[in-house]
């Protein structure tokens, strides 16, 4: 194997109802995890969301309504996925963005805390991106010499993105071969919400939109403490407002 891992790294796909990270619904959970010595273990589940899935959603993924409607929900399954993802570091294509801010919207949503605080997110689109520009099919027949013929299967695009990783590992030396190396390569390391509502700039969170862009949040929440209201009744999905939550707290904290 070409990667060293310290943690096991678990890589996540997820088919949903559709691409809003607060209103939208698993349907699908696929997580291929590989730990360190590279043994690979697999957990997938159709996931009933609760809401209709969209024909225009069902024609990507090929999930329909018939075929969730005795799946469990995703707080029934909620702590078996939380349980085998646990200790590891996360992946994904395109998963910073989607997959794993999804993820912890719906372990939000299931009364479950789910923090990223002490693991790495790696996002293997990222890399791609980075140095060729192209699609996972593209990416998996450049890296990999193989034709992705189950695009849009939650677990063939998982273990697609496993093996695109390994790839990248041997062929970009740059990028280093652990899981913390790709991160800061990536420029991701310091991600303080998924929706990228706040960014940090030298070990500081700043507003990355709106009107105090540019501005420390633990500042502007002194100087306009109902600009946290305003937020936390706003249409930001829970992960955001979490994070906000935790920046209060610590001001809070230090003025006791």
């Amino acid at each position: 194997m070409n990667l060293q891992l310290t943690n096991p790294l678990a890589f996540i796909d997820l088919e949903t109802t559709g691409i809003n990270i607060s209103t939208d619904r698993i349907v699908e959970i696929a997580i291929v995890k590989i730990l360190q010595d590279g043994t690979k273990q697999v957990k997938r589940k159709l996931i009933n969301p609760q809401i209709p899935i969209p024909k225009a959603a069902s024609d990507v993924h090929g999930i329909t309504n018939e075929m969730v409607k005795d799946a469990p929900t995703f707080k029934q399954a909620a702590n078996e996925i939380k349980q085998f993802i646990n200790n590891c570091d996360l992946a994904g294509y395109n998963s910073n963005r989607f997959d794993i801010p999804m993820l912890i919207e719906e372990f939000l949503r299931a009364g479950l805390e789910f923090s990223t605080d002490a693991i790495k997110t790696l996002d293997v689109q990222k890399i791609f991106h980075m140095m060729e520009q192209r699609t996972l099919s593209a990416a998996y027949k450049f890296y990999c010499n193989k034709q992705l013929t189950d695009a849009h299967s939650a677990e063939a695009d998982a273990t697609a993105t496993w093996e695109v990783l390994e790839a990248q590992v041997q062929r970009y030396p740059q990028i280093g071969n652990t899981v913390q190396s790709i991160v800061k390569f990536t420029g991701e390391d310091d991600i303080v919400d998924f929706a990228r509502r706040f960014i940090k700039e030298n070990g500081i969170e700043i507003f990355n939109f709106g009107k105090h862009k540019g501005k420390s949040v633990a500042q502007v929440l002194k100087e306009e403490p109902q600009y946290y209201d305003w937020m936390m009744k706003g249409d930001f999905s829970m992960n955001t407002k979490q994070k906000l939550t935790e920046i209060l707290n610590r001001i809070l904290l230090k003025k006791g």
